[in-house]
């Protein structure tokens, strides 16, 4: 019994913790985790959903494209949503993603299981998304041609990005890295918050992720290639410039006259690349090409 008494438990302190779970009832990170995580479904998931479909109208040609830029920037206190709905839960979602990856500890060299290999890739993924989504944002909604003022512009404007192959291999794995980060995104919300509880529910729903997930990659890549290869490049402003405020028609009849055709002529830089989309025609050079 003496034996027995003064025997010790092994010392494991020196093995290697790996990833900490996630512990509920710990001091505000409890709320701060369930936050980072419904932003990464709604808004964010949400929004991603909406942009891969109206970016889908690429394949009806550039005035469909426009026709779905202008009705998007034309939607009540746009600029309000814009910031309460993506902006400002982006910047939360993406610093908070930021900061787990920071302080967590990646095992699958101890452990090689497919949790922590999955672990891994979403953090990857997340920082693939955080980086494109950055870029994405300034070069196509604050530098260069403003499309809200000009939505016949951004058929031209994405085209003209994706000539450089070097943007469209980023745009492509960009594309992969997202809807893989939102697909098991969705995964991990329904299983965090007891949406499927147990491994068969979660078995089950991994299929209904990893398909939702390819549908959406899928319709992305199909997006990106079209804008890149299906229709020669056209510089061209399909619409009339949007004053502000203001939702203009599409151009229809005479009036739309003024206005570049796709067989235009091209202009080419010293280089010999096309020359970055201009503004739409002003009144004055309108007025002008009408007499």
């Amino acid at each position: 019994m003496g034996a027995v008494a003064g025997f010790a438990p092994p010392d494991n302190s020196s093995k290697r913790r790996g990833v900490q779970p996630l512990r509920a009832g710990q001091g505000p990170s409890f709320f701060w985790r369930k936050l980072h995580s419904l932003t990464g479904i709604v808004p964010i998931g949400a929004f991603l959903i909406e942009h891969i479909i109206s970016n889908f109208e690429v394949v009806n040609g550039p005035l469909a494209y426009a026709q779905q830029v202008k009705f998007l920037n034309g939607l009540p206190l746009v600029r309000v949503l814009e910031w309460a709905l993506i902006f400002i839960p982006l910047a939360y979602h993406a610093g908070y993603g930021v900061w787990i990856s920071i302080r967590g500890r990646a095992n699958v060299n101890v452990y090689p299981w497919a949790g922590n290999y999955a672990y891994i890739a979403q953090r990857v993924t997340g920082i693939i998304a955080l980086v494109y989504i950055v870029q994405h944002v300034w070069r196509q909604r604050f530098a260069g041609v403003s499309l809200p003022e000009h939505p016949g512009l951004a058929y031209a404007k994405v085209q003209y990005e994706l000539m450089n192959p070097w943007m469209l291999a980023i745009y492509v794995i960009a594309m992969i890295a997202t809807c893989w980060h939102f697909a098991y995104g969705i995964w991990l919300f329904a299983a965090k918050w007891g949406i499927t509880p147990g491994d068969r529910a979660r078995k089950k729903f991994a299929y209904v992720c990893a398909a939702g997930g390819t549908a959406l990659c899928a319709m992305g890549l199909v997006s990106i290639f079209w804008v890149a290869y299906a229709l020669p490049y056209s510089p061209v402003d399909v619409m009339p410039a949007q004053p502000a405020g203001v939702v203009l028609p599409a151009p229809t009849g005479p009036a739309a006259s003024q206005y570049p055709t796709q067989d235009a002529p091209i202009e080419y830089d010293s280089n010999g690349q096309p020359i970055q989309p201009s503004p739409a025609p002003t009144q004055s050079g309108a007025r002008q090409q009408s007499q």
